[in-house]
Protein backbone atom coordinates (compact mmCIF):
# COMPACT_ATOMS: atom_id res chain seq x y z
CA UNK A 1 0.00 0.00 0.00
CA UNK A 2 0.98 3.67 -0.21
CA UNK A 3 1.59 5.76 2.88
CA UNK A 4 3.03 9.17 3.66
CA UNK A 5 5.57 8.62 6.39
CA UNK A 6 7.21 11.03 8.79
CA UNK A 7 10.99 10.83 8.19
CA UNK A 8 12.44 13.65 10.27
CA UNK A 9 11.65 17.20 11.29
CA UNK A 10 10.09 18.97 8.31
CA UNK A 11 10.15 15.93 6.04
CA UNK A 12 7.40 13.51 4.97
CA UNK A 13 7.77 10.97 2.16
CA UNK A 14 5.09 9.26 0.08
CA UNK A 15 6.23 5.68 -0.38
CA UNK A 16 5.18 2.05 -0.72
CA UNK A 17 5.04 0.09 2.55
CA UNK A 18 3.89 -3.43 3.53
CA UNK A 19 0.14 -3.95 3.89
CA UNK A 20 -0.47 -5.26 7.43
CA UNK A 21 -2.69 -8.30 7.73
CA UNK A 22 -5.28 -7.90 10.50
CA UNK A 23 -4.72 -10.06 13.58
CA UNK A 24 -7.58 -12.16 14.90
CA UNK A 25 -9.00 -9.19 16.87
CA UNK A 26 -8.16 -6.46 14.38
CA UNK A 27 -9.82 -4.62 11.50
CA UNK A 28 -8.10 -3.26 8.43
CA UNK A 29 -9.71 0.06 7.54
CA UNK A 30 -9.59 1.48 4.03
CA UNK A 31 -8.93 5.10 4.91
CA UNK A 32 -11.06 7.67 3.12
CA UNK A 33 -9.92 10.83 4.90
CA UNK A 34 -7.50 11.59 7.73
CA UNK A 35 -7.47 15.03 9.32
CA UNK A 36 -4.35 16.86 10.43
CA UNK A 37 -4.45 17.96 14.07
CA UNK A 38 -2.13 20.11 16.16
CA UNK A 39 -0.33 17.02 17.45
CA UNK A 40 0.48 15.93 13.90
CA UNK A 41 1.90 19.39 13.22
CA UNK A 42 4.11 19.08 16.33
CA UNK A 43 5.32 15.71 15.02
CA UNK A 44 6.10 17.26 11.62
CA UNK A 45 8.16 19.95 13.33
CA UNK A 46 10.21 17.30 15.16
CA UNK A 47 8.82 18.05 18.62
CA UNK A 48 7.74 14.48 19.35
CA UNK A 49 10.62 12.34 18.10
CA UNK A 50 10.79 10.62 21.51
CA UNK A 51 7.39 9.05 20.85
CA UNK A 52 7.38 8.53 17.07
CA UNK A 53 9.57 5.83 15.52
CA UNK A 54 10.49 7.19 12.10
CA UNK A 55 9.93 6.28 9.36
CA UNK A 56 6.27 6.06 10.35
CA UNK A 57 2.87 7.11 9.09
CA UNK A 58 1.14 9.24 11.71
CA UNK A 59 -2.40 10.67 11.81
CA UNK A 60 -5.46 9.57 13.78
CA UNK A 61 -8.54 11.58 12.67
CA UNK A 62 -9.80 8.88 10.34
CA UNK A 63 -12.94 7.97 8.43
CA UNK A 64 -13.15 4.97 6.11
CA UNK A 65 -14.65 1.58 5.43
CA UNK A 66 -13.94 -1.95 6.67
CA UNK A 67 -11.55 -3.65 4.22
CA UNK A 68 -10.78 -6.89 6.12
CA UNK A 69 -11.36 -8.43 9.56
CA UNK A 70 -9.58 -10.87 11.83
CA UNK A 71 -11.06 -14.29 12.58
CA UNK A 72 -12.52 -13.31 15.96
CA UNK A 73 -14.07 -10.00 14.88
CA UNK A 74 -17.85 -9.80 14.80
CA UNK A 75 -20.42 -7.04 14.45
CA UNK A 76 -18.85 -5.48 11.36
CA UNK A 77 -18.99 -6.20 7.65
CA UNK A 78 -16.66 -5.44 4.75
CA UNK A 79 -17.55 -2.11 3.17
CA UNK A 80 -19.18 -0.71 6.31
CA UNK A 81 -18.44 2.94 7.13
CA UNK A 82 -16.37 3.33 10.31
CA UNK A 83 -14.15 5.61 12.33
CA UNK A 84 -11.42 4.82 14.86
CA UNK A 85 -11.05 5.92 18.49
CA UNK A 86 -7.24 5.87 18.61
CA UNK A 87 -6.63 5.21 22.32
CA UNK A 88 -5.10 1.80 23.06
CA UNK A 89 -5.24 1.33 26.84
CA UNK A 90 -3.58 -1.45 28.82
CA UNK A 91 -6.67 -2.57 30.77
CA UNK A 92 -4.51 -3.50 33.78
CA UNK A 93 -3.41 -0.30 35.54
CA UNK A 94 -5.39 1.17 38.42
CA UNK A 95 -6.72 3.97 36.21
CA UNK A 96 -8.09 1.49 33.67
CA UNK A 97 -9.62 -0.61 36.46
CA UNK A 98 -11.31 2.54 37.79
CA UNK A 99 -12.97 2.91 34.38
CA UNK A 100 -10.89 5.81 33.07
CA UNK A 101 -9.34 3.93 30.17
CA UNK A 102 -8.84 7.09 28.08
CA UNK A 103 -6.20 8.32 30.55
CA UNK A 104 -4.60 4.92 31.08
CA UNK A 105 -1.21 5.11 32.80
CA UNK A 106 0.34 3.15 29.89
CA UNK A 107 -1.80 4.61 27.09
CA UNK A 108 -0.62 4.14 23.51
CA UNK A 109 -2.01 6.72 21.12
CA UNK A 110 -2.54 5.14 17.70
CA UNK A 111 -0.86 7.27 15.07
CA UNK A 112 1.80 8.43 17.53
CA UNK A 113 3.19 5.39 19.33
CA UNK A 114 1.96 3.18 16.46
CA UNK A 115 1.55 3.54 12.70
CA UNK A 116 -1.26 5.93 11.85
CA UNK A 117 -3.88 6.88 9.31
CA UNK A 118 -1.94 8.82 6.67
CA UNK A 119 -2.00 5.69 4.54
CA UNK A 120 -4.34 3.86 2.20
CA UNK A 121 -5.11 1.29 4.90
CA UNK A 122 -4.90 1.30 8.70
CA UNK A 123 -4.99 -1.90 10.77
CA UNK A 124 -6.31 -1.31 14.30
CA UNK A 125 -7.85 -3.20 17.26
CA UNK A 126 -11.52 -3.94 16.51
CA UNK A 127 -12.56 -2.72 19.99
CA UNK A 128 -11.52 0.80 18.96
CA UNK A 129 -13.62 0.89 15.79
CA UNK A 130 -16.97 2.71 15.79
CA UNK A 131 -19.63 2.10 13.16
CA UNK A 132 -20.93 5.13 11.27
CA UNK A 133 -24.39 5.69 9.80
CA UNK A 134 -24.30 4.83 6.10
CA UNK A 135 -25.84 8.23 5.35
CA UNK A 136 -22.92 10.11 6.93
CA UNK A 137 -20.48 11.49 4.31
CA UNK A 138 -16.96 10.23 4.97
CA UNK A 139 -15.48 13.71 4.55
CA UNK A 140 -17.55 14.98 7.48
CA UNK A 141 -16.90 11.77 9.41
CA UNK A 142 -13.20 12.70 9.51
CA UNK A 143 -14.24 15.42 11.98
CA UNK A 144 -15.71 12.94 14.47
CA UNK A 145 -12.42 12.55 16.39
CA UNK A 146 -11.87 16.28 17.09
CA UNK A 147 -15.59 16.76 17.71
CA UNK A 148 -15.39 13.95 20.30
CA UNK A 149 -12.74 16.04 22.09
CA UNK A 150 -15.23 18.92 22.22
CA UNK A 151 -18.03 16.62 23.40
CA UNK A 152 -15.81 15.36 26.23
CA UNK A 153 -14.85 18.90 27.24
CA UNK A 154 -18.47 20.06 27.32
CA UNK A 155 -19.58 16.96 29.23
CA UNK A 156 -16.81 17.48 31.79
CA UNK A 157 -17.97 21.08 32.29
CA UNK A 158 -21.49 19.98 33.34
CA UNK A 159 -22.76 22.90 31.26
CA UNK A 160 -26.49 23.60 31.68
CA UNK A 161 -28.93 25.10 29.22
CA UNK A 162 -28.78 28.88 29.45
CA UNK A 163 -25.26 29.01 30.92
CA UNK A 164 -23.06 31.91 29.84
CA UNK A 165 -19.99 30.30 28.26
CA UNK A 166 -16.63 31.73 27.20
CA UNK A 167 -14.37 29.73 24.89
CA UNK A 168 -10.87 31.17 25.21
CA UNK A 169 -9.13 30.32 21.91
CA UNK A 170 -10.70 29.93 18.47
CA UNK A 171 -8.58 27.29 16.74
CA UNK A 172 -10.16 24.08 15.42
CA UNK A 173 -10.81 22.58 18.87
CA UNK A 174 -11.95 25.89 20.34
CA UNK A 175 -14.41 26.39 17.48
CA UNK A 176 -15.72 22.84 17.88
CA UNK A 177 -16.16 23.40 21.63
CA UNK A 178 -18.11 26.58 20.87
CA UNK A 179 -20.33 24.67 18.43
CA UNK A 180 -20.81 21.79 20.87
CA UNK A 181 -21.48 24.09 23.83
CA UNK A 182 -24.11 25.98 21.85
CA UNK A 183 -25.74 22.70 20.84
CA UNK A 184 -25.91 21.86 24.57
CA UNK A 185 -27.80 25.09 25.25
CA UNK A 186 -24.95 27.43 26.17
CA UNK A 187 -24.86 31.14 25.39
CA UNK A 188 -21.38 31.19 23.84
CA UNK A 189 -18.81 33.97 23.42
CA UNK A 190 -15.52 33.19 21.70
CA UNK A 191 -12.31 34.99 22.68
CA UNK A 192 -9.57 34.97 20.00
CA UNK A 193 -6.85 37.26 18.59
CA UNK A 194 -6.78 35.99 14.99
CA UNK A 195 -9.07 38.25 12.93
CA UNK A 196 -9.88 35.64 10.30
CA UNK A 197 -10.93 33.16 12.97
CA UNK A 198 -12.99 35.88 14.63
CA UNK A 199 -14.74 36.53 11.33
CA UNK A 200 -15.49 32.82 10.92
CA UNK A 201 -16.92 32.76 14.45
CA UNK A 202 -19.13 35.76 13.60
CA UNK A 203 -20.33 33.98 10.47
CA UNK A 204 -21.23 30.99 12.63
CA UNK A 205 -23.31 33.27 14.86
CA UNK A 206 -21.06 33.56 17.92
CA UNK A 207 -20.38 36.70 19.92
CA UNK A 208 -16.64 37.43 19.76
CA UNK A 209 -13.99 39.29 21.73
CA UNK A 210 -10.49 40.22 20.57
CA UNK A 211 -8.46 40.60 23.79
CA UNK A 212 -5.83 42.65 21.93
CA UNK A 213 -8.47 45.34 21.35
CA UNK A 214 -11.01 44.83 24.15
CA UNK A 215 -11.08 43.88 27.83
CA UNK A 216 -12.60 40.38 27.97
CA UNK A 217 -13.25 40.53 31.72
CA UNK A 218 -15.10 43.84 31.49
CA UNK A 219 -17.23 42.66 28.56
CA UNK A 220 -18.17 39.37 30.19
CA UNK A 221 -19.04 41.06 33.49
CA UNK A 222 -21.17 43.66 31.68
CA UNK A 223 -23.12 40.90 29.94
CA UNK A 224 -23.66 38.85 33.12
CA UNK A 225 -24.78 41.47 35.60
CA UNK A 226 -21.27 41.81 36.97
CA UNK A 227 -20.82 38.16 37.90
CA UNK A 228 -18.89 36.50 35.06
CA UNK A 229 -19.20 33.34 32.98
CA UNK A 230 -20.74 30.14 34.27
CA UNK A 231 -18.24 28.07 32.26
CA UNK A 232 -14.87 29.04 30.78
CA UNK A 233 -12.97 26.76 28.40
CA UNK A 234 -9.23 27.51 28.20
CA UNK A 235 -8.15 26.40 24.71
CA UNK A 236 -5.62 29.10 23.82
CA UNK A 237 -2.59 27.40 25.36
CA UNK A 238 -1.09 30.86 25.98
CA UNK A 239 0.21 32.50 29.14
CA UNK A 240 -2.19 35.49 28.76
CA UNK A 241 -5.00 32.97 28.27
CA UNK A 242 -4.16 31.19 31.50
CA UNK A 243 -4.07 34.49 33.38
CA UNK A 244 -7.44 35.74 32.15
CA UNK A 245 -9.54 32.64 32.89
CA UNK A 246 -9.98 33.45 36.59
CA UNK A 247 -11.15 36.96 35.68
CA UNK A 248 -13.79 35.60 33.30
CA UNK A 249 -15.42 33.04 35.61
CA UNK A 250 -18.20 33.95 38.05
CA UNK A 251 -18.07 33.00 41.74
CA UNK A 252 -18.32 29.19 41.91
CA UNK A 253 -17.90 29.09 38.14
CA UNK A 254 -16.21 26.27 36.27
CA UNK A 255 -12.98 26.46 34.27
CA UNK A 256 -12.15 23.59 31.91
CA UNK A 257 -8.50 23.39 30.86
CA UNK A 258 -8.34 21.87 27.38
CA UNK A 259 -5.11 23.32 26.02
CA UNK A 260 -1.84 21.43 26.45
CA UNK A 261 0.76 23.44 28.36
CA UNK A 262 4.32 22.18 27.96
CA UNK A 263 5.50 24.09 31.02
CA UNK A 264 3.92 25.75 34.09
CA UNK A 265 2.40 29.21 33.59
CA UNK A 266 1.09 31.80 36.07
CA UNK A 267 -2.52 31.38 37.24
CA UNK A 268 -4.26 33.76 39.68
CA UNK A 269 -4.86 31.36 42.57
CA UNK A 270 -6.13 34.19 44.78
CA UNK A 271 -9.17 34.48 42.52
CA UNK A 272 -9.63 30.70 42.76
CA UNK A 273 -9.78 31.04 46.53
CA UNK A 274 -11.84 34.22 46.53
CA UNK A 275 -14.49 33.01 44.06
CA UNK A 276 -14.44 29.33 45.08
CA UNK A 277 -13.78 28.41 41.47
CA UNK A 278 -13.67 24.88 40.11
CA UNK A 279 -10.95 23.88 37.64
CA UNK A 280 -11.30 20.69 35.61
CA UNK A 281 -8.82 19.03 33.27
CA UNK A 282 -10.19 17.52 30.08
CA UNK A 283 -8.07 15.15 28.01
CA UNK A 284 -9.10 13.41 24.77
CA UNK A 285 -12.42 11.47 25.03
CA UNK A 286 -14.26 8.36 26.12
CA UNK A 287 -16.37 5.96 24.07
CA UNK A 288 -19.58 7.80 24.92
CA UNK A 289 -18.09 11.05 23.61
CA UNK A 290 -17.34 9.31 20.30
CA UNK A 291 -20.92 8.10 20.01
CA UNK A 292 -22.18 11.60 20.83
CA UNK A 293 -19.89 13.11 18.19
CA UNK A 294 -21.09 10.59 15.60
CA UNK A 295 -24.72 11.41 16.40
CA UNK A 296 -24.11 15.17 16.22
CA UNK A 297 -22.23 14.85 12.94
CA UNK A 298 -24.88 12.60 11.41
CA UNK A 299 -27.64 14.94 12.62
CA UNK A 300 -26.61 17.48 10.01
CA UNK A 301 -27.40 20.54 12.14
CA UNK A 302 -23.83 21.56 13.01
CA UNK A 303 -21.85 23.78 10.60
CA UNK A 304 -18.95 21.33 10.36
CA UNK A 305 -18.39 21.64 6.60
CA UNK A 306 -17.46 25.29 7.20
CA UNK A 307 -14.45 24.22 9.26
CA UNK A 308 -12.78 22.26 6.43
CA UNK A 309 -10.20 24.65 4.99
CA UNK A 310 -8.65 22.40 2.36
CA UNK A 311 -8.29 18.78 1.18
CA UNK A 312 -4.96 17.38 -0.08
CA UNK A 313 -4.27 13.96 -1.64
CA UNK A 314 -2.15 11.52 0.37
CA UNK A 315 0.85 12.06 -1.93
CA UNK A 316 0.86 15.75 -0.96
CA UNK A 317 0.97 15.42 2.84
CA UNK A 318 4.27 17.35 2.86
CA UNK A 319 2.54 20.25 1.10
CA UNK A 320 -0.39 20.04 3.50
CA UNK A 321 1.90 20.37 6.51
CA UNK A 322 3.71 23.30 4.89
CA UNK A 323 0.35 24.94 4.11
CA UNK A 324 -0.68 24.66 7.77
CA UNK A 325 2.69 25.97 8.96
CA UNK A 326 2.33 29.01 6.70
CA UNK A 327 -1.42 29.56 7.25
CA UNK A 328 -2.07 30.10 10.97
CA UNK A 329 -5.74 30.96 10.40
CA UNK A 330 -6.54 27.65 8.66
CA UNK A 331 -8.96 25.36 10.46
CA UNK A 332 -9.23 21.67 9.51
CA UNK A 333 -7.11 20.25 6.69
CA UNK A 334 -8.02 16.76 5.47
CA UNK A 335 -5.93 14.23 3.58
CA UNK A 336 -7.76 12.07 1.04
CA UNK A 337 -6.00 8.73 1.43
CA UNK A 338 -7.42 6.82 -1.55
CA UNK A 339 -8.03 8.12 -5.06
CA UNK A 340 -11.64 6.99 -4.94
CA UNK A 341 -13.65 7.16 -1.75
CA UNK A 342 -17.27 6.46 -0.99
CA UNK A 343 -19.41 9.52 -0.38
Amino acid sequence: MKASQYIKAGQVEYREVPLAEPGENEIRVKVAYCGICGTDLHIFKGHMDARVKAPQAVGHEVSGTVAAMGAKVSGFRVGQKVTVRPLDNCGECNTCKAGFTHICEKLRFLGIETAGGFAQYWTVPARLVHALPETLPLKLAALVEPLAVACHDVRRSELKKGDYVVVNGGGPIGMLIAICARAAGGNVTLCEINEKRLELARQLGFKVINPLKEDPGAIVRSETGGSGADVVFEVSGSEPGALVITQLARPRGTIVVVAIYSKPVPVDLHKFFWKELRMIGARVYEAQDYEKAIALTAGGTLPLETLISKVFPLAELQNAFEFLTQTPDAMKVLIQCNDEVEK
